[in-house]
Formats: structure tokens, C-alpha cells, sequence
């Protein structure tokens, strides 16, 4: 009498290669899972704030001449502390928008040149804040918490002396790019003259 039945049949255990590339291919797909998920968040909620609040900003000329106080920030879209301080400056304007401007300089323009040097932007983002007749009052560098920020807004809003000037947090360094001189002397200079006006 044969006593191979199917519940006593053996069972052929799973070679170890199997499980080797079995577990190999759940580990490949936990991790390009992740990564996606991980770049999709980054790409939805810091790529898109910066990008909304460069499009929300307030041009340099209006800021300086509307009788407003306003906060210069110098950025870039690469930067790092730039993104990670979206979501806060972006609850900051709404707060303050109707007192502050809020002006974004992307320091990748070097249609911003002559600010970056005036202000010396060497790490972004790098803060101004400028008074209701458009001057320099105070800058800020850095990682700033919003709660630095918002004492910083509500002081030059109240035109009292900034609780906060001069701070200086986690930075992207950043170098300006310096404007190109000629002189005659330069033999690259083909005869071209710099006109100082």
C-alpha cells in the first residue's frame, strides 16, 4: 500500500538562489520606491514654494519706492536652506504681506549682480531688510527660524531697531560672480575700453 498522499507528500524547499534573488529584487524595489517617493515630496512641496514665491514677489523697483518696508531674500533654486525655508517664508508673506514686501533675487540672474555686491551676498539666502525709504537696515544670513523671521518683519513694520539683526544660520555658499574688467594694458582686450560712468 503506497502512502503518498498530497498531505504527505514532501515539500521541496525554495533553493537558496532563489531566495538570494527574491530578496534582492524586494530590497531593489523598497528602495526605488522610496527614492520616488522621497524626490516626489521634495519636487512638490520646496521645488514648487520657491517657485511660487518668485513668482509672488514684489520687483526691486516697486519695493524701494512704494513706502512699504520690504525683506530681500537672495536665493537660488539649488540651494538647499532656500527650500527648506520655503514653507516658513511662505507663511510669513502670507502673514505680512499687506505690510512687508517681499522681494526674491535669484542670485543665478546676474541681472542681480550689482545688488550682490552691493549687500555682499557670499551664502544664500542671504536677507535685507530694507526700510520704508528703501534703505539697508539689517541683513540676516542663513537658516533663520520663523520665529527670528516674523520678530525681524514685526519690528521693521513698527520701525523699532530689529530684535534679530545680523544672524547668521546653515548657508549654501554662493560666490559672485565678478564683472569682467578690460584695461589696455590686457593684451585680451583687443583695444575694447571699460567706460566708468
Amino acid at each position: 500500500m503506497s502512502t503518498d498522499s498530497p498531505v504527505n507528500s514532501p515539500v521541496q524547499p525554495e533553493s537558496t538562489t532563489g531566495k538570494r534573488v527574491r530578496n534582492f529584487l524586494i530590497a531593489i524595489v523598497a528602495i526605488a520606491l522610496s527614492v520616488a517617493l522621497v524626490l516626489g515630496l521634495r519636487t512638490e512641496t520646496t521645488s514648487a514654494s520657491l517657485a511660487k514665491l518668485s513668482e509672488a514677489s514684489t520687483s526691486l523697483e516697486v519695493a524701494v519706492s512704494n513706502g512699504k518696508p520690504s525683506l530681500v531674500e537672495f536665493y537660488a533654486d539649488w540651494c538647499t536652506v532656500c527650500q527648506k525655508m520655503a514653507p516658513d517664508i511662505t507663511q510669513l508673506e502670507q502673514q505680512y504681506a499687506d505690510k512687508v514686501n517681499f522681494v526674491m533675487l535669484n542670485v543665478d540672474n546676474t541681472k542681480w549682480l550689482p545688488e550682490m555686491l552691493k549687500y555682499r551676498v557670499d551664502g544664500i539666502p542671504h536677507f535685507v531688510f530694507l526700510g520704508k525709504d528703501g534703505e539697508s537696515i539689517a541683513q540676516a544670513i542663513g537658516d533663520q527660524p520663523r520665529t527670528v523671521m516674523s520678530s525681524n518683519l514685526q519690528a521693521l513694520i513698527n520701525g523699532d531697531s530689529l530684535p534679530y539683526a545680523q544672524a547668521s544660520g546653515q548657508v549654501s555658499k554662493f560666490s559672485a560672480p565678478v564683472a569682467p574688467t578690460a584695461s589696455q594694458d590686457d593684451p585680451r582686450s583687443h583695444g575694447s575700453q571699460v567706460v566708468n560712468q
